[in-house]
């Protein structure tokens, strides 16, 4: 059938499952939508968006009682991630 395919074996948990899968792709498509430049916003796919920005070797760094993500600056997308990161951050707290 077609239910062989979940990951889990009783339906209850699976349909928990789809929902937390549908939950993570409106987290990226609205986190894409708000937070990433030009093209970037409309035109990448999971897959692209994966390889691009999910996947970036980067550093936690305390200092000053702040934390601060270092982040290569010859990565090829550093500056579309860093922009993405501060127009998160320009966003109005959910009242």
């Amino acid at each position: 059938t077609g239910l062989a395919n979940l990951p889990l074996h009783h339906f209850a948990r699976n349909q928990i499952w789809c929902e937390l899968v549908a939950l993570a792709c409106e987290l990226l498509a609205w986190m894409q939508m708000l937070a990433l430049p030009g093209t970037a916003a409309h035109g990448y796919e999971p897959k692209r968006l994966r390889l691009r920005l999910f996947a970036v070797a980067g550093r936690l760094v305390r200092g000053g009682r702040r934390l601060r993500l270092r982040i290569a600056a010859r990565w090829p997308w550093a500056h579309d991630i860093l922009t993405a990161l501060s127009r998160l951050q320009a966003l109005p707290a959910p009242t």
